[in-house]
């Protein structure tokens, strides 16, 4: 698993994981951008944002 230093870093190098990002409600991408230091993965930022999309059902 490929880890990077942060969000930004992540979405800037892994077209797929810039692909999700974009794909996501902007409330998502706020509160995920809010903790762009702890997302370092693909699988964390996957993670993270249907942790966040789960509360919502």
């Amino acid at each position: 698993m490929q880890h990077y230093e942060d969000l930004y870093g992540l979405i800037r190098q892994d077209p797929e994981a810039d692909r999700y990002f974009r794909s996501l409600p902007n409330f998502v991408r706020e509160s995920i951008s809010q903790r762009a230091q702890s997302i370092n993965s693909i699988e964390s930022l996957r993670d993270y944002a249907e942790n966040l999309t789960r509360d919502d059902e």
